[in-house]
């Protein structure tokens, strides 16, 4: 496998601007509504966003000066008159009309009407919200932070949360966020979109309230296993304990184990069946049964590799 290095200062600005958007993704989508001094309401779409703060909340997203001219956009300059936002998620039943708002209209043009949104007023703050939104948030915006004044350079808004507007469909019985009910849509690279929905979500347990062993700690023909992925291994090292030897020593009775002993006499084949039983059975989320046959393997072979 071959590594290429580049440097920045190697590409163009629009080269690079390909490369990081392909690189760092997927980004969530922020809509964003603003006005100027006059009243004038604009709606655009921002990939450079998130979420940097819980206590204050604080949302931060991008409008970054345009690569092709290095002008400025109507969001970056209503700001800067009038500090406040509202910042919507984006759903994958509103893409096609997100990507439709970040169209450059001529200035006054409003991208609710364009986009087919519906403009109803915000509680909080002077620019309306968008009604079709799973959720959208009212924000002040604390400080701009120019990042440079060349092309593409970025100007990171700084919003604080201060009210947010929740649709009922999107919660789920106890009144929480429903991840999947939110049907969210995330940005990669070019006119490529990834959406967070049915099969495309899966869950990692985080180690906080346990101290996983780590993947040093498993067996060294475990870590060199041919059979078994990255994310196998941190599954595995993300357990506190191994299964006791007395369970281990039952689980060697399973039909299955059974078979594989029968099936295969050579022990590096019998390992590496035991190990393509355990992938198995971690694809299925059972950590606890792919360890056993790990550590059947273990039992039977007596290696002194496995220190």
């Amino acid at each position: 496998m071959a590594i290429q290095t580049i440097l920045p200062s190697e590409l163009s600005i629009p080269d690079l601007q390909r490369t990081l958007q392909f690189a760092v993704g997927p980004r969530p989508i922020a809509l964003v509504s603003s006005v100027n001094r006059e009243g004038l309401v604009n709606l655009s779409p921002f990939s450079f966003f998130n979420i940097f703060s819980t206590n204050p909340p604080i949302l931060v997203f991008s409008p970054a000066r345009r690569v092709r001219d290095n002008s400025t956009k109507d969001t970056l300059n209503n700001v800067l008159e009038v500090p406040e936002v509202v910042i919507h998620s984006v759903s994958h039943s509103m893409v096609e009309q997100t990507s439709l708002s970040s169209t450059e209209y001529a200035r006054g043009i409003n991208e609710f009407t364009k986009a087919g949104f519906t403009q109803v007023a915000s509680t909080h703050v002077a620019p309306p919200r968008v009604a079709e939104a799973p959720v959208a948030l009212e924000c002040r915006v604390n400080e701009v932070v120019a990042l440079g004044d060349g092309r593409g350079a970025g100007n990171l808004v700084i919003c604080e949360v201060i009210a947010i507007h929740i649709n009922d469909q999107v919660l789920d019985d106890e009144g929480r966020l429903d991840q999947d009910r939110l049907d969210l849509v995330g940005r990669l690279g070019g006119d490529w979109y990834v959406r967070a929905h049915g099969d495309a979500l899966f869950e990692v347990e985080k180690p906080l309230a346990t101290k996983g062993i780590g993947v040093d700690a498993l067996p060294r023909s475990v870590r060199l296993s041919t059979v078994l992925t990255g994310n196998d291994l941190g599954k595995l090292g993300n357990v506190e304990l191994l299964p006791l030897q007395s369970d281990v020593e039952e689980f060697m009775q399973h039909h299955r184990i059974q078979t594989i002993f029968r099936q295969y006499a050579d022990p590096i084949e019998r390992r590496e069946a035991l190990h393509q039983y355990a992938k198995e059975q971690l694809d299925k989320g059972k950590v606890h049964k792919a360890w056993k046959a790990l550590l059947v393997d273990r039992l039977n072979t007596h290696s002194t590799d496995d220190e």
